[in-house]
């Protein structure tokens, strides 16, 4: 290899963090010198507008669109992304070339002890549509405020008094170096985002090059219960605004695929699980949900 690659991300210290995993596991593979690879930092819209629900200013594609645009003018090689900020829909020319490893799936709880603990009418803060109706349901209670911006600026509104606890992805915490903050929510209590703890790479799709150069770091077990997570959210058909779970693990050859739809106020909900041996069955759990859905709850999706 005589080129530099060039891998683009934003600027946020996670980001940088799961850039430098991307960058080390393929120096690792590959035998590559640390300087055949360039980490070039691109400020996406998601990271500009802090005082908004992404689903009122564009949804994912506020994460994406700045690295799509450098991939497809070539000023990068290749974007790594968190996979549960990327679009299920996605431009043509541009394909998921790898995953790495899954971490914890699960979300903390940061503040009090337990959801339990959360003093009676307390402030939760958080921007994700999923994590506001589960709190909502377990804590109808609370009252939900909004929180925008990377980990720390998060932890520093909650040590400022903004909100008595808040909730952040314990993959994102742990390879901050912060793996001692909060308690972990099993997914008994808080089925997690789509794709959580998941880091993906994209590539340009006629670049036959660097696809296999990325495709030779990929975990086929994480990609295979990711992509099963986004065939169950496209047929699910809902957008930045609507609340779903889910999560897919191994089990044998198979896959176990557990699902979930709420609607906004955390009231209405429909859940199941399914046994799938491909990413594509995973449709059939979405419809499945939908058909079971009162009218009020499928209104939040498209599918």
């Amino acid at each position: 290899m005589d080129r530099i690659l060039r891998l683009g991300t934003r600027g946020s210290p996670l980001a940088v963090t799961q850039a430098n995993m991307v960058r080390d596991a393929l120096i690792a593979t590959h035998g590559l010198a640390s300087e055949q690879i360039e980490i070039v930092t691109v400020k996406t819209s998601g990271d500009r507008i802090q005082d908004r629900p992404l689903a009122e200013v564009g949804g994912k594609a506020l994460w994406t669109k700045e690295l799509d645009l450098a991939l497809g003018e070539g000023r990068i090689d290749f974007a790594v992304h968190s996979m549960k900020d990327v679009e299920t829909i996605r431009p043509d020319e541009i394909v998921i070339a790898a995953m790495l490893p899954r971490a914890d799936v699960r979300d903390r709880l940061i503040g009090p002890p337990s959801i339990e603990a959360i003093a009676r009418g307390g402030r939760i803060g958080t921007s994700s549509p999923r994590r506001t109706a589960q709190m909502r349901r377990l804590r109808p209670d609370c009252e939900v405020v909004l929180f925008r911006g990377n980990v720390d600026t998060r932890l520093a509104k909650l040590r400022d008094g903004e909100a008595d606890a808040t909730l952040l992805a314990a993959a994102g915490l742990d390879r901050l170096g912060k793996g001692g903050i909060g308690v972990a929510i099993e997914i008994e209590t808080m089925l997690p985002a789509p794709s959580q703890g998941a880091v993906g790479i994209e590539t340009r799709r006629d670049d036959d090059t660097v696809r296999a150069l990325i495709g030779a770091i990929d975990h086929a077990a994480t990609s295979l219960c990711v992509r099963a997570e986004r065939a169950l959210l496209a047929r699910l058909g809902g957008d930045c605004r609507s609340p779903m779970a889910a999560l897919a693990v191994p089990q044998g050859s198979d896959m176990l695929l557990r699902a979930e739809i709420l609607s906004p106020d955390g009231d209405e909900s429909e859940a199941g699980e399914a046994v799938i041996g491909d990413a594509s069955e995973a449709a059939d759990l979405a419809a499945e949900l939908l058909s079971r859905a009162s009218p009020s709850l499928r209104a939040h999706f498209a599918g």
